[in-house]
């Protein structure tokens, strides 16, 4: 039930206002949990922890993030909530597409794809089925194409 109120609230352009800024605090939770509590830990929706190589430092950048499962793959979105440029994690991966991800206390290595075509559009309905709020996030990004990955997993 909680789930469900906060997808409905999630779409309203305050709630991304008011989220951002604990994203911080979000990723903090998750390393601090292993990755069993992202999302603040709210129940109903499938989050993650992503760490990617910084393409100008090569340092460790983690971001907490929803997703949408794929089979064994994870469905991942640039959305910045809505802001007109992509978050500094999609350029991440683009330039170095190797990643590890966190998720209910289990860490593994993964391999980002960027989506396009009709995959694209199949996939975007299983992370609006997750986040609702995604619809809203393109219609604020001034037009911006946001960048969805699929990650799936690697052998260590």
């Amino acid at each position: 039930m909680f789930s469900s109120l906060l997808r409905r609230v999630g779409r309203a352009e305050w709630f991304a206002r008011l989220a951002r800024p604990l994203v911080p605090l979000d990723r903090a939770l998750g390393r601090l949990t292993r990755g069993r509590f992202v999302a603040f830990g709210l129940p109903g929706l499938p989050s993650l922890l992503i760490t990617t190589t910084g393409r100008r430092s090569g340092e460790p950048r983690s971001n907490p993030l929803l997703y949408a499962p794929d089979g064994s793959a994870f469905v991942v979105i640039g959305s910045n909530w809505g802001q007109r440029h992509h978050p500094a994690w999609t350029a991440n991966l683009l330039a170095n597409p190797e990643a590890t991800v966190m998720v209910d206390g289990e860490r593994f290595p993964v391999r980002a794809r960027l989506v396009a075509g009709p995959e694209r559009a199949r996939l975007r309905e299983l992370l609006l089925d997750v986040w609702p709020g995604y619809a809203g996030y393109e219609r604020r990004s001034g037009g911006r194409d946001l960048r969805m990955f699929r990650l799936e997993r690697r052998r260590p």
